[in-house]
């Protein structure tokens, strides 16, 4: 998912929009951006589009951001999110493994009422938002706490603002990015960067974005559409590290029927580290479709 497109549950008018955007993942949002008198309409509204066909046929990866746990609106929320078609359910302020447990379970209750994951091999996977101090501190435990959570995503206005921390602050977004995103490794699943909120601040965006990729992220957060493509080109691997990727590949075929742990590539020496990348490399470029299968 090299890019994430919000979209306000509230806002049906734009579903389909959505579906034809560049976007690789489309998230869906019963939080910020639903106000409370609109939060009972915006689930009715999401249950209807999972239901359409338009939604049954899309290639995109679909995310629901339901509501915190201490609100009012969790349980409703995972209730009608819970269908057919929803890949992701987004939790934001997580605080401790026992909140990611008993959103599992919430999520497992609502699978079966609602007949999802009927064979188990399709469940729904859990996506936490890293925004508060406490969060942090914890995030590889709570990446950690359940097979079903696939990704930690970077929520940066949430940890900074209440502390008084510059959003603008390059120091105090790579610290955080990298907490972050070496918890998710210690863990094996993806990082996501965070939302940029000035829209019109193109080369803004462009900069973060570039350095979440440079960091081992998976991809950015969008919450406007003028965004989508600018996080695609950031979180595409170039054509020179695809190709160097590859010679690396197939020189490891060499290396390993002479017996050699050690080889060199393009001048560089490659082990089994860089091994490991390249064969990552090259199989997120195969996804893209940058790399015939």
């Amino acid at each position: 998912m090299r890019s994430k497109l919000f979209v306000p549950g509230s806002r049906p008018e734009l579903f389909e929009k959505a579906l034809s955007s560049a976007a690789d993942a489309l998230s869906f949002d019963l939080e910020d951006a639903v106000a409370p008198a609109k939060k009972s309409e915006a689930r009715n509204n999401l249950k209807v589009f999972f239901e359409s066909a338009a939604a049954i046929e899309s290639k995109k990866t679909l995310i629901v951001r339901i509501n915190a746990m201490d609100t009012p609106y969790f349980q409703d929320d995972i209730a009608q999110v819970v269908q057919k078609g929803v890949q992701i359910i987004n939790l934001p302020k997580p605080e401790s493994i026992q909140n990611v447990l008993e959103t599992v379970g919430a999520i497992e209750q609502a699978e079966q009422r609602n007949g999802v994951n009927i064979d188990g091999n399709s469940p729904i996977r859990l996506l936490l938002n890293i925004e508060t101090p406490r969060a942090l501190r914890l995030a590889y435990d709570l990446a950690s706490a359940h097979p079903r959570v696939c990704g930690l995503q970077l929520g940066l206005a949430d940890l900074f603002e209440p502390l008084g921390i510059s959003r603008q602050s390059a120091h105090a977004i790579e610290h955080t990015m990298m907490q972050v995103k070496l918890a998710a490794g210690e863990a094996g699943i993806d990082a996501f960067d965070a939302a940029y909120a000035d829209i019109k601040n193109t080369d803004g965006f462009i900069t973060e974005a570039k350095m979440a990729a440079s960091f081992g992220y998976t991809g950015k957060t969008c919450i406007h559409p003028s965004q989508v493509e600018m996080a695609n080109a950031a979180f595409r691997p170039d054509d020179e590290a695809i190709a160097h990727a590859l010679k690396v590949l197939e020189a490891a075929k060499l290396a390993d029927s002479q017996g050699i742990g050690a080889y060199v590539v393009d001048g560089k020496m490659i082990d089994p580290p860089f091994f490991k990348s390249a064969q990552k490399l090259v199989a997120y470029s195969t996804r893209l479709g940058l790399i015939k299968a």
